[in-house]
Formats: structure tokens, C-alpha cells, sequence
């Protein structure tokens, strides 16, 4: 079970990274007024996407598994939050992912502020999730 946890973690660093810099692109891209580093940005954007695409995948099947292990933890109210905040951080993936895709044909509808908004929904959710899985509040 070690072995999960640590996979778990080390994936869901690899997956928060991703969703910390991904956003910052944005801001980035949004300021940007020059075709050929556009298309720069709108290549980084996609290759980080992917190993965000990779971490998150990873983060959820190594989580899973702990929790095929370890069901009753599905019995306390703090591992129900925290599964919650999961998929809400699993939604702003697939949101992050359609912005790619949107930056990279030009199509970008938002200012640089909105990004540097944007970009703190993963501080939040993570400062939650690690708070609910060492506190165990309920």
C-alpha cells in the first residue's frame, strides 16, 4: 500500500504542475500580440497539456487502487469532500483543455486578468485536499 501511495502522490504533484503552469501559458499567450510566439505558446501549451493529461490519469488510477485497498475510508465524510474536490479539479482539467485548444486556432476570448484568476482554483483545491487528507476533520 506504501508503494500506492507514493505513485499517488508523486502522479498528483506531476498533475498539479501541470495545472499551476498551464494556466500561467494563458496569461502569457492572452498578452501576446506577435503570430510566431503565439504559435510557440500554443506548442508548449499542448505538450504540457499531455504530461498534465498523463499525471492526472495516473494520480486517479493509483488513488483508485488505494481505495480498492483501503475501502473503508469511503466511510468517513473527509475522504467524500476530498473525492469532490477531485473531480472538480478533474473539471478544470478538461476546462484547461478546451482553452488549449481554443488558443491554439486563435480563438481566445479572455484577457490575461481572467487567466490570473483562473490559475488559483488548483491553490485552492490543493490546500484542501491536503488539509482534509492529513486532518481527517470529520
Amino acid at each position: 500500500m506504501l508503494w500506492l501511495k507514493t505513485f499517488h502522490i508523486v502522479f498528483m504533484v506531476t498533475w498539479f504542475a501541470g495545472l499551476f503552469y498551464l494556466p500561467r501559458l494563458f496569461v502569457y499567450h492572452a498578452t501576446n500580440e506577435n503570430p510566431d510566439t503565439a504559435a510557440t505558446f500554443a506548442v508548449m501549451e499542448r505538450k504540457l497539456l499531455i504530461m498534465t493529461h498523463i499525471g492526472g490519469t495516473l494520480t486517479w488510477i493509483f488513488g483508485l487502487l488505494l481505495l480498492w485497498q483501503t475501502p473503508g475510508w469511503l466511510d468517513h465524510s473527509w475522504m467524500h469532500l476530498k473525492l469532490a474536490l477531485v473531480v472538480a479539479l478533474t473539471a478544470y482539467h478538461v476546462v484547461c483543455a478546451r482553452l488549449v485548444a481554443k488558443f491554439a486556432i486563435g480563438e481566445n476570448h479572455h484577457s490575461h486578468r481572467w487567466y490570473r484568476w483562473f490559475n488559483e482554483l488548483p491553490t485552492v483545491i490543493l490546500i484542501s485536499v491536503v488539509a482534509l487528507v492529513v486532518l481527517k476533520p470529520f
